[in-house]
């Protein structure tokens, strides 16, 4: 009997700190949805495609903390993408999520970086674009599944942020 009621409390606790962490997320779009200026949506033509590469989509950051991920929307959900360099700007087409477009004149950068949004990995991990929307920096965080472009796409977008 100790046994059941033991297991019955470890559960009871997973699934109050499952809730705490989605009450919290939803707070954290609340707060950013009332401060944070609309995200552009993709034009229907978006110009030739200068590179292209696969991976994931780890997310969207503001400003200079790699931890304050954006929440608002599903822009805070990490997916399988499509990161496409064209003429008018940067997409990101994410698999199950809607698309994430950066205008060219917004751009203001790319690095490599170790880490995004919870997402921690080795030296040079990670591709970071660096863009802003008014006075609001971002920096939108892609893990390729060839890492050897990262450097194409840090020349083209302009160098470290």
């Amino acid at each position: 009997m100790t046994r059941v009621l033991l297991s019955l409390a470890v559960l009871a606790i997973f699934l109050l700190c499952l809730y705490g962490m989605w009450h919290g997320w939803r707070r954290r779009a609340r707060r950013q949805a009332g401060v944070l200026p609309e995200f552009p949506q993709p034009p229907a033509e978006t110009g030739a495609t200068m590179l292209e590469t696969t991976g994931v989509y780890v997310g969207t950051t503001i400003g200079d903390d790699w931890q304050d991920r954006v929440a608002v929307g599903d822009i805070g959900h990490r997916a399988e993408a499509t990161l496409k360099l064209t003429e008018s700007g940067v997409l990101v087409e994410r698999t199950g999520a809607s698309a994430l477009w950066i205008p060219a004149d917004r751009v203001d950068g790319a690095r490599t970086a170790r880490g995004l949004a919870g997402k921690v990995m080795t030296a040079d991990g990670l591709l970071v674009v660096r863009w802003h929307l008014g006075d609001q920096v971002f920096d939108t965080g892609f893990r390729g599944d060839d890492k050897d472009v990262y450097e194409q796409w840090v020349q083209a977008l302009g160098g470290p942020a």
